[in-house]
């Protein structure tokens, strides 16, 4: 029988190991090896994601706090979300009960925009099984399936992390970058007309606006694989041409680089992106299209 999920979205091997939907995730999560559910829930300008998690989440899930478990300290230099230390992080990681044989997955209630952040950075740190729950948690309760109240607790884990799971570019390679550099910032804080967190409006000179809404349908899902594969083609990204994108501090980037990922194209993220190239004086800037 032709599963009807596939026909639906186009699915293929590259969007498998990106994406997971809330029916196929509620049978692993009820299997013998449960995968390790993390909640990531967090926009720009807001500080209540712990809250919205403790009144309503996935059954087992755990909180994960963007700002402090998933960056480093923000400065000038590097950004408002830098790095964090991989040490740091594998800290936090235990915390959330990741361990080295078990999967992953992330999600949140903004079209896996900011959970996409845990998801790159895990990869980055040398996770392979790690995935984001397509639709987030709109999803799973338009399914029908069940929240729990409160926190939670996980066992420790006992992964152990590196880097260079996944490619980045430094200031200086984004400034020189011979192939498609992506900004996943909305279209008005890219053509400079608005810039509401960062010193300076505009974008890095020959980037291509590329905002991060536009990976997504109207419920929240991901495109299908030939609408995506439509629309970076229109931005320009090449079969086997080097691709890169920032945003604002790296968060929404990160989802870019999902989307890029389900259909088979790598991308390096720019881990500083506008928030460190706008605190830079020396660094020119672009308005317009």
């Amino acid at each position: 029988m032709t599963d009807q999920r596939t026909e639906r979205r186009g699915a293929s091997a590259a969007r498998d190991a990106v994406l997971v939907d809330p029916i196929d995730l509620a049978g692993l999560t009820a299997g013998d090896e449960p995968p390790v559910v993390l909640d990531v829930r967090w926009s720009l300008g807001r500080d209540d994601g712990h809250e919205q998690y403790l009144a309503g989440h996935l059954p087992g899930a755990v909180y994960v706090d963007l700002d402090t478990e998933l960056a480093a300290m923000p400065s000038p230099a590097e950004g408002r979300h830098p790095l964090p230390a991989v040490a740091d992080l594998e800290v936090a990681a235990r915390r959330w009960g990741v361990r080295e044989d078990r999967a992953v997955v992330v999600y949140d209630d903004a079209g896996a925009t900011s959970a996409a952040r845990a998801w790159w950075l895990l990869r980055w740190a040398g996770l392979t099984d790690v995935r984001l729950l397509d639709g987030g948690l709109a999803a799973w309760t338009a399914a029908g399936l069940p929240v729990e109240a409160g926190p939670v607790t996980a066992e420790a884990g006992d992964v152990v992390l590196t880097t260079g799971g996944m490619p980045t570019v430094s200031a200086d390679e984004a400034a020189a970058w011979q192939g498609t550099l992506l900004d996943a910032r909305a279209l008005p804080r890219y053509l400079g007309e608005v810039e509401p967190v960062d010193p300076r409006a505009g974008h890095i000179p020959g980037a291509v606006s590329a905002p991060t809404a536009g990976n997504l349908g109207p419920d929240g899902t991901f495109l299908p694989d030939d609408a995506l594969r439509e629309r970076f083609r229109g931005l320009g990204v090449e079969p086997g041409a080097p691709v890169a994108v920032y945003c604002g501090s790296g968060v929404t980037a990160a989802h870019e680089v999902a989307a890029l990922a389900s259909v088979g194209v790598p991308a390096a993220l720019y881990p500083g992106s506008w928030s460190q190239w706008s605190n830079d004086p020396a660094r020119p800037v672009a308005t317009g299209r």
